[in-house]
């Protein structure tokens, strides 16, 4: 039993990846509403897509470090 208690565990894992985002912070940022299991991982992929951007722009800008200028 504690076999399959580990591997729901896994595919739990892989099945949300690992997230930049806390779901905990996520949740308790909510007011009003619940939070459905799929928008983290939709949270999650536009907080990724933000940074490489900014990335992007910084490096265009020949610097190292991400400002906030760079959102």
């Amino acid at each position: 039993m504690a076999a399959k208690k580990k591997a729901a565990k896994k595919s739990a894992k892989k099945a949300t990846g690992d997230l930049i985002i806390s779901k905990s912070r996520v949740k308790a940022a909510t007011k009003k509403c619940n939070v459905g299991g799929d928008f983290y991982g939709a949270l999650d992929a536009a907080v990724r897509k933000i940074i490489a951007g900014a990335e992007e722009r910084a490096q265009g800008n020949k610097r190292k470090t991400l400002k906030p200028v760079d959102i």
